[in-house]
């Protein structure tokens, strides 16, 4: 598989990685890392995790809206969302991994237009292709 890339971004990790600075080389968002609680950390800044998190379930968004209108398969109402949660963990082979449950609300859509709609942006969003068969990623429709 080939992509061709219209857009490039570049960020920056300096310290200790999860507790440093990281930045978008342009200077637009600067974010204080520290580990959290739970990983023995101070938990006072952000982590990979939330960033992960913040940036899967905006793209998923975009993307079910995109498979909605290019496929006509209705309108994603305003009201809707996405809410990612994203666990770390070791794993049962060594190292750590993530895993991902992608909680979704599209009011107003029947239930098999919702469904499917949920299923499309799988298909067109950029996070759902990188993590395909590489991470658990559970898709709920609430």
């Amino acid at each position: 598989m080939s992509v061709d890339a219209k857009y490039w971004t570049e960020a920056q990790a300096t310290g200790g990685g999860r507790n440093g600075l990281s930045k978008l080389v342009d200077g637009k968002l600067t974010i204080t890392m520290t580990s959290p609680k739970e990983l023995g950390g101070s938990g006072a800044g952000h982590n990979p995790e939330e960033l992960f998190a913040v940036g899967y379930a905006a793209c998923y968004m975009g993307a079910m809206r995109f498979a909605a209108q290019s496929e006509k398969l209705g309108t994603v109402p305003d009201n809707a969302t996405v809410n990612a949660h994203v666990g770390i963990g070791p794993r049962s082979d060594g190292g750590f991994g993530i895993k991902v449950k992608l909680v979704v609300s599209l009011p107003g859509l029947e239930r098999a237009v919702a469904e499917k709609i949920v299923e499309r942006g799988h298909f067109i969003c950029p996070y759902s292709n990188a993590t395909k068969g590489n991470i658990d990623v559970v898709t709920e429709l609430a």
